[in-house]
């Protein structure tokens, strides 16, 4: 039996899920406070073995789940999801001024489909505020910096906005995550065309040249891309000395939805189970026109260990969770991890 899913979720679904979220993790920061209480989280969602272990773009992952951006906008927890199993944690979206997002409400759930719906639209407190934060990051877990631009800049300015961030948090953070692909900001989903791809992924590759010691960037996609569009990723991919790709943002479908809210017809990304065939087409395309040349985190829809192993097989190094966190709790992290060891027994 799932306590989490028996007894805490229904208590947290009777709250609006901006207001549910702000509980729970003031929650968590309170008891993280209390002496042994990270130990003990430690030991109860922590799953540390030489087995997990990741190295991808250079860097050492502790293990291959991660929390994907969203989840801690504003680098206030990241510490604390460490405790709670997971090997990395994307904060962000971060835009180099900050903002205060689409009108509320923004975030809704679609219990019947295990889904959620945001139009946030990049809600966030700037680049130079979120990098002192950072500062008080703790070893065990890598900080993924997800990066856009701010709403009211032209998409003609858009690459400056991204330099912006990555020279901001470049100190704090162990790789990057280039953001074209929210649907959420007016034109932002425009940028992933390959021209003004290019000048953004330009600009960044030569800012990281000129640093001592570079950073990985990584490139997250939308799921709506064509196989055409996919094709001119992996070619810029190759061109720009991009790390990797982060395979899907959330999607602007509503196909199949079975939910009676009235949210499913407005704005927003959806994100969860609706999400998970296609995100997992897009890995498998990428992984197989790319030839395995570069790696793949595997973003959308992931509810379980079934689910992960689903997008390793289908090419991915790395996985990341969201939306099946929020429907599955806790102990989601640690059953995929313990199921990709039970795998690896069984090879």
């Amino acid at each position: 039996m799932n306590f989490y899913k028996t007894a805490i979720r229904p208590i947290l679904f009777l709250f609006p899920p901006e207001l549910s979220h702000k509980i729970v993790v003031t929650l968590l920061k309170s008891l993280c406070r209390i002496p042994l209480a990270p130990y003990l989280l430690r030991k109860i969602y922590r799953l540390d073995d030489a087995g997990l272990k990741r190295e991808i773009a250079g860097l050492k992952f502790p293990n291959p789940v991660g929390l994907a951006a969203g989840f801690d906008k504003n680098a206030l927890f990241f510490n604390e999801m460490g405790f709670l199993g997971f090997g990395f944690v994307e904060i962000g979206t971060v835009t180099p001024l900050a903002q205060a997002g689409n009108d509320k409400p923004r975030l809704f759930r679609l219990p019947a489909d295990e889904a959620l719906i945001n139009r946030m639209g990049f809600n966030n407190d700037g680049a130079e505020a979120i990098a002192e934060r950072l500062k008080e990051r703790k070893p065990g877990v890598l900080i993924g910096g997800n990066i856009g631009k701010n709403k009211n800049t032209p998409n003609e300015l858009a690459a400056a906005d991204y330099e912006k961030c990555f020279d901001a948090l470049f100190d704090y953070v162990d790789f990057f995550v280039v953001n074209v692909s929210s649907p959420n900001t007016p034109g932002l989903r425009s940028l992933q065309e390959r021209e003004p791809l290019k000048i953004i992924l330009t600009g960044l590759r030569k800012k990281n040249d000129a640093r001592p010691a570079r950073k990985p960037i990584f490139l997250k996609i939308a799921p709506e891309l064509t196989n055409v569009q996919l094709d001119d990723v992996i070619e810029l991919v190759k061109e720009c000395r991009i790390d990797a790709v982060v395979a899907t943002n959330t999607t602007t479908s509503r196909e199949g939805l079975i939910s009676e809210n009235p949210a499913r017809t407005g704005a927003g990304g959806l994100s969860g189970k609706p999400l998970f065939e296609r995100s997992t087409e897009v890995v498998r395309y990428l992984h197989e026109k790319g030839k395995g040349t570069f790696p793949i985190i595997a973003s959308g829809g992931i509810r379980s260990a079934a689910d992960a192993m689903e997008k390793l097989n289908a090419g991915a190094a790395l996985v990341e969770l969201y939306t099946g966190f929020i429907y599955e709790g806790p102990g989601l992290a640690r059953k995929i991890l313990k199921g990709i060891l039970k795998k690896n027994a069984r090879a």
